[in-house]
């Protein structure tokens, strides 16, 4: 095998291509746009610089980048003009290639260095397996599952601030948590609709009851007793100065419009992504609690699984592996998770193994244990070890492609 090694450094308005021998020697380097057109030209050189030499492989490797590779990488899938070269792909992880460089002592001070470091990088075969390719079904659905990811994390930033200000109007309130729900209609009218604690606790209490039903649309048990605690608690709240009060208000009022805004956008984002689900195997789905968007997002980060030869090849590329600390052979009881791994693929572990909980006794019985065996962040260490135990069962029902039997 004859390879050209082609590093690229990715940015959002040009690429740097640098083409090197199977020696190490420099081929050529220039810069292209990021665009249609730029990687056409990028194209036609590595084809020149190929039939110019003895070559029969083309190795590509670029960084990670955001989204500024990732048109680039449906472009050279679908140019079929280097197709009968042998052609491989390689994504690296940036701290690969930044570990990698400094190996250099010498490097020379251009925009030309990392994509040198990246092409020897793949000269010298210390790489990560070969980029998915797959079926773009899976992109697809990642687009989504990754959108929906972050509308969440916004809205669990938006309802955190939301519950710092509230402090500041309804302290007793969110002290003796009134409401189970501090985001119900019914709360949230409340937070809303009144400028301060005074006129709930002067409200005639029949006139507060008939609020809370008509806001909770009756379903509220005993409105009643709902009435007088919320009365009982406004009694005890700090009273704010006029101005400040005000503020407080204008703050609660857009917070509100924002999270029933996210609510709303995740509400849509499920919708699609169940719609997606119809055209992918039901394998996930078919395990109790494990819903169309926890099952699409596990599906769209792994694509195809025979990318992974074993279940802890993907407990690893999820992040759900810990760190070996075994100084002079004694190995140490708090190990820690490793800091790489997709932390898209880790959050619907989770959030799958998080369900399992609450409904399969197994798995329930299983986090519990691992509950109780510590007594620091046994939450959090427990969800992890219980994901880790999720990671075997996706990984042998898609492997398999069969759907989810309970043990009996």
């Amino acid at each position: 095998m004859n390879p050209l090694y082609i590093g690229i450094d990715v940015s959002s308005k040009s690429n740097v291509v640098h083409l090197m021998l199977p020696d190490g020697r420099k081929q050529s380097n220039f810069p292209v746009a990021n665009s249609q057109e730029g990687s056409t030209r990028m194209v036609k050189r590595i084809l020149s610089a190929i039939t110019s030499h003895p070559l029969d492989t083309v190795i590509i490797g670029l960084e990670t980048t955001s989204v500024y590779g990732d048109n680039f990488v449906y472009f050279l899938r679908e140019d079929a003009t280097l197709a009968p070269f042998n052609r491989k792909i390689f994504v690296l992880n940036p701290k690969q290639v930044k570990h990698f460089k400094k190996t250099y002592n010498d490097l020379p001070k251009n925009d030309c260095v990392d994509s040198y470091v990246i092409a020897d990088c793949l000269r010298f075969g210390r790489i990560n397996k070969e980029v998915y390719l797959g079926d773009y079904r899976y992109k697809a659905l990642q687009n989504l599952t990754r959108a929906r990811f972050f509308a969440v994390q916004n809205l669990v930033r938006e309802k955190q601030r939301f519950l710092n200000v509230l402090f500041k109007k309804y302290s007793t309130m969110t002290q003796e948590k009134v409401f189970s729900d501090t985001f119900s209609t019914t709360a949230l009218a409340v937070y809303d609709e009144f400028e301060s604690a005074e006129p709930l606790a002067k409200m005639d209490l029949q006139e507060l009851t008939n609020f809370i039903i008509q806001k909770d649309k009756n379903r509220f048990p005993n409105p009643d007793a709902v009435a007088k605690t919320i009365q009982k608690a406004a009694r005890s709240f700090y009273r704010l100065p006029k101005t400040v009060n005000d503020s407080v208000n204008q703050v609660l009022s857009i917070s509100i419009a924002s999270i029933k805004a996210l609510d709303a956008q995740i509400k849509e984002f499920d919708k699609v992504i169940s719609a997606q689900m119809k055209l992918l195997p039901k394998s996930l789905i078919s395990i109790p609690g494990i819903g169309p968007v926890i099952s699409a997002g596990i599906m769209a980060e792994i694509g195809d699984i025979n990318r992974f030869p074993s279940q802890a090849q993907l407990g690893k590329y999820a992040g759900l592996a810990w760190t070996q600390n075994q100084p002079g052979g004694f190995e140490t009881e708090n190990t820690k998770l490793i800091q790489s791994g997709n932390r898209f693929l880790k959050y619907y572990l989770c959030e799958g193994a998080l369900s399992l909980v609450r409904c399969d006794t197994e798995y329930s019985n299983f986090y519990h244990s691992k509950y109780k065996e510590v007594n620091r962040h046994q939450h959090k260490r427990a969800l992890a070890l219980t994901a880790r135990k999720f990671v075997r069962l996706v990984f042998r029902l898609l492997k398999d492609n069969h759907l989810y039997r309970a043990a009996e």
